[in-house]
Formats: C-alpha cells, structure tokens, sequence
C-alpha cells in the first residue's frame, strides 16, 4: 500500500508515520500494492482525531477515530477497518465482479449536459467518483461504508439515477426521480 498522511494542528513525526504504517501495514493482504491509504491526523484541544480513507475500484473504505490519545486512536481506527474489511470482503469482491461499468458513450452525455448549464451558485469544491450499476441494499450498504448520510447510485432495476439516504430514526430512504 502506498502511504499518505496528512496532519492538521499537527506536526507528523517520524515515530508517528512509523506508527501508522506499521499498524496499517497489517492491513496489505486486504489490498493490492497500488492501494492508496489517506490518514488524517489531527489535534483539537485534548481531542486526537484519526480519519482515514481508502478508495478502491468500485467504493471506499472510511473510518474516523477519537480519542485523548493519538496512538490510542491509530489503535482504535485500525480495529474499525480491519472489521469493516472482515465483515464485507467477500461480499465487495462478488459485487465488484458481478457487476458492469457504465459505457463510455453514457459518461460522455453526462459531462456535455452539465458543461452546457452554467451554475447560478459559485461552487467551491466539487467532487468526480465512478458510478456503476447496483440495486438499492448495495447503494446503503456503500453509503454506510463511506460514513456519509446519502449515496447517489444507478438503480440497476430501473436503470435511473437514484439517492439514498439515512433518516433521523436510523431507517433509510431512497429517491426515485419521475419524469413528467
């Protein structure tokens, strides 16, 4: 795996990089040797944050961690993904092959329709993913995966764009566009 830590409020040390790989380094048999493993650690007040991010082809691992400690916390966060990776491995791996990409064509369309509308808000971040077919319980399955609380997919049954989303009672919801 290849390495990239990132401190905020924070001065990464040669003994903490040493730290971080060596407890993530246990971690390589779950990914390739092109796998890119982002840690963020960051330090607000007493408070030791650890986040980390993996993307792989087809989804990303996400995890954050906080403690009084950051060696506690690289401790912690490891636990977290290593139980996320035991839990759903194999079923990622299935998914990953079952399913197709979209074509090329379809990839274009979307990027001429969004470059003729010119946005009446200033957009200052913006963010380009992979988006492959799925059914909904992927969709939710890869929305608690990445920590967020709504996944934009390709309904593989109905062949449209959807959202999912949690709700504030824990249950998920999920948003069919209709056309008129």
């Amino acid at each position: 795996m290849k390495y990239n830590i990132t401190g905020r409020n924070l001065e990464i040390t040669d003994e903490l990089r040493s730290y971080v790989e060596k407890r993530f380094g246990k971690l390589d048999n779950y990914f390739s040797e092109d796998t890119e493993l982002h840690v963020t650690l960051s330090q607000q007040r007493e408070d030791a944050k650890v986040e980390v991010t993996i993307p792989m082809r087809g989804t990303t691992i996400r995890a954050e961690e906080t403690s009084t400690d950051m060696y506690a916390s690289i401790d912690l966060l490891k636990d977290v993904v290593e139980g996320q990776l035991r839990k759903n491995r194999k079923k990622l791996i299935d998914r990953h092959q079952n399913k197709q990409s979209f074509s090329d064509y379809f990839m274009d369309q979307m990027e001429d329709d969004d470059a003729q509308e010119e946005p009446a808000i200033k957009i200052v971040r913006s963010k380009r993913f992979a988006i492959k077919p799925m059914d909904p319980e992927e969709a939710c399955f890869q929305m608690d995966m990445s920590g967020h609380s709504f996944y934009v997919f390709y309904n593989a049954d109905t062949d449209q764009v959807n959202v999912v989303y949690k709700r504030k009672d824990g249950n998920y919801g999920l948003i069919e566009p209709e056309y008129e």
